[in-house]
């Protein structure tokens, strides 16, 4: 099947009450175009444009893998395909043109080849991509003659009381002849109450020509709108049932799928579980034997095999294999965990690697620092990696084992098989195999509690 895609991401999207425009509000942490783009695009379309308009500075770096067309004057679907025409037939024409709009999240590849297919089987001029509602009012209705084919959409206000119980609706997603569709165009015309060209005219236009309009009805949850945040989170439901069930069919555990947020890029082996309140998004892949959660958010991050994470924040992350995190660690981008490694609670780590079997147990903070192999550091210890001015970094040794509330002032490094004395402040480099203490010494002054509160109780 040989088509191309145009999508109408050009709206304003008035209802979303928003200063963005509504096709970059994000669904599982994906841009509502996005959805559509990559749908299209694992379909198989040779070739997809995007109609911008309204915001398009925010919409333009989430397509720009798309041929992306202004549409200047938003004069009605109509009118975007005519500022598109141009760039249709610098495409050598594809046989089919599907279009859909930019915030229909929910509508999948394999929907959209088989409306191409419908459309190129039975040679139709356009194929409507239509469902069937319990409750179809406001919604266009199509109306077929005795083969099947159809004859009208009917809109409710012109709908008579028999056309009004028609079940079957439009969903604003089409797959046309690409030809005729250009052919047609030119007799489109803005007398209506808007103003406005409308795509739909020409399925009459089609009709009244003597040639095939074919229906495709798929269920409503694929053809959904965004138009409302309302109608956003029924959409982000409906998408985290399906990919959550996807999921378990393939091997993964969910204490409670109802309690858990996974975007439509995360890779997730078999064997791995789930607890309440995860959430994984953008190009995370999770190794098979791995706990996530519970509260826990992984972002754009590799997660090794057989690795425990409890209740922790992790974005553009690698932990390698056997790694513990958590409870409420934050791992900043940047982080690598080697294997068995640990980052344990309250502990933040930016940028930094921490090397094979070292631990960061509790209450750290780790930052622009490299660990070899076996480290300990002890509760409260940090890295002073910021001088004001830049990031500088910090060097520590195999085996080395750091004492509680140790401060690195960097740039340092600490050698192999380095002790440092609590509380220290270190800011000189010390070398393998010795001990580092800094602090003051320690006086004791016998009976001053007792002295002191003599004299705040006279």
């Amino acid at each position: 099947m040989i088509f191309s895609t145009l999508i109408l991401a050009a709206g304003a999207g008035t209802r979303m009450r928003s200063a963005r425009s509504k096709v970059v509000h994000e669904l599982l942490g994906k841009p509502l175009v996005r959805w559509v783009v990559d749908a299209t695009k694992t379909a198989g379309s040779q070739e997809v444009i995007t109609i911008v308009g309204h915001e398009l500075d925010q919409v333009i770096p989430l397509v720009e893998d798309t041929t992306i067309i202004e549409q200047k004057e938003r004069l009605g679907t109509g009118h975007a395909v005519m500022i598109a025409r141009d760039t249709l037939i610098s495409v050598n024409t594809p046989a089919s043109l599907v279009v859909l709009c930019g915030d229909t999240p929910l509508i999948t590849a394999d929907t959209i080849k088989s409306m191409v297919a419908s459309q190129q089987n039975s040679q139709a001029a356009v194929c409507i991509l239509t469902h069937m509602l319990e409750d179809p009012t406001n919604y266009g209705r199509i109306v077929r003659n005795d083969k099947g084919d159809v004859v009208s959409i009917v809109e409710e206000k012109d709908a008579t009381d028999e056309q009004r119980k028609i079940k079957e609706c439009n969903s604003g997603a089409y797959c046309f002849d690409t030809q005729i569709l250009l052919d047609n165009l030119d007799n489109l015309n803005s007398n209506n109450a808007q103003g406005e060209y409308y795509l739909t005219d020409v399925i009459g236009i089609c009709v009244e020509k003597g040639l095939t309009v074919k229906a495709f009805i798929v269920d409503a949850e694929e053809t959904q709108g965004i138009n409302s945040r309302v109608q956003l989170a029924e959409a982000t439901k409906s998408m985290q049932r399906r990919i959550n069930t996807a999921h378990m069919l393939a091997g993964v555990t969910m204490l409670d799928p109802e309690q858990v947020w996974i975007g439509a890029d995360v890779e997730i082996e078999n064997d791995v579980e789930l607890l309440p309140q995860t959430m994984l998004f953008g190009k995370t892949q999770i190794k098979s034997g791995s706990v996530i959660g519970p509260n826990s958010r992984v972002t754009n991050s590799v997660i090794g095999y057989d690795c425990r994470i409890d209740e922790s924040i992790i974005i553009d992350s690698i932990l390698e294999d056997k790694v513990n995190c958590g409870p409420r660690a934050y791992l900043r981008p940047g982080t690598v965990m080697k294997r068995g490694s640990k980052a344990g609670t309250h502990v933040e780590i930016k940028n930094s690697t921490i090397g094979q079997n070292s631990k960061v147990p509790h209450l750290s903070y780790f930052g622009d620092a490299t660990l070899g192999e076996g480290v300990n550091i002890g509760a409260g210890s940090i890295t002073c990696n910021y001088d004001g001015y830049v990031k500088n970094a910090t060097k520590i040794g195999d085996r080395s084992f750091v004492g509680s509330d140790t401060m690195l002032v960097a740039p340092i490094e600490l050698g192999a098989d380095v002790t440092t004395g609590a509380g220290s402040v270190l800011t000189k480099n010390v070398p393998d195999g010795a001990l580092a203490v800094e602090r003051g010494d320690q006086t004791v002054i016998d009976g001053w509690t007792y002295r002191h509160k003599r004299e705040k109780e006279q």
